[in-house]
């Protein structure tokens, strides 16, 4: 579940991550009537709801240390082995952790048992397109395709649970500082502090990151990035292949 990743990260994780309040909306409308809920890899507690009861499971000590005062109790555990008995929850929800998860299937058919409704945010690798709609891994950052090899397909994560797929709009003012959020921002990830919130740039090593930022510098420096992404520049939310599986 990437712990020993985020004993790392973890250190600066809330400098660039936070709610996104139009996707943390969508989110919460799925969990429906739901009183009770499971954060599974809940990280430092962002996009738990604040109107209902939250339990969060979250396996990195350094990540639960940054959990905020007033939260709802955090277990040190992970997603394929949640110690829970059957049904303990109303729902059970995990945002942007399913692709650390030593065995995906097995943690989604976890979070199966012990709630009644799952909720899961993720994105679709499956599209063969995906990996040439966003222009960093298009054209920067092409190593972001061996991080997924040999995972299992949205597809097959869906049906694990019988979940339907919703599509999530990136806005293009994302407060959130995930890998896609800065699409129409290009001029932030050549921040330390927004590349150190986001497990990708570790995993694809430091040469590849090097590589990167100093392309992407180049390239707004040259107006050639306006030339190839002029597109989005009028947009104001983008479809990058983030999901919601709901099941």
């Amino acid at each position: 579940m990437g712990t020993h990743l985020y004993d790392t990260l973890g250190t600066t994780y809330t400098a660039a991550r936070r709610t996104e309040p139009r996707i943390a909306a969508q989110i919460w409308a799925a969990f429906g009537d739901a009183r009770t809920v499971l954060n599974v890899g809940g990280g430092t507690g962002s996009y738990e709801p604040p109107d209902r009861e939250v339990t969060a499971v979250e396996p990195s000590a350094v990540m639960r240390a940054q959990r905020p005062a007033g939260s709802g109790r955090c277990v040190a555990a992970v997603a394929e082995r949640l110690p829970f008995e059957d049904r303990s929850f109303d729902a059970a929800m995990a945002f942007a952790t399913v692709h650390h998860w030593q065995d995906p299937i097995a943690g989604l058919r976890e979070m199966r048992r012990v709630a009644r409704r799952v909720v899961v945010f993720t994105h679709d690798s499956t599209d063969a397109g995906w990996l040439h709609r966003f222009w960093l891994t298009r054209d920067y950052l092409p190593e972001v395709a061996d991080l997924i090899a040999g995972r299992p397909s949205l597809t097959e994560l869906a049906r694990a649970i019988g979940a339907r797929m919703e599509p999530v709009l990136i806005p293009w003012d994302c407060a959130d500082g995930f890998f896609e959020a800065y699409w129409r921002r290009p001029e932030a990830y050549l921040e330390e502090r927004v590349r150190r919130g986001v497990s990708v740039w570790a995993k694809v090593g430091p040469d590849a990151e090097e590589r990167a930022v100093r392309h992407l510098r180049e390239d707004l420096a040259s107006g050639r990035w306006v030339e190839r992404n002029r597109d989005l520049l009028e947009l104001d939310a983008a479809e990058l292949g983030l999901r919601l599986l709901v099941a």
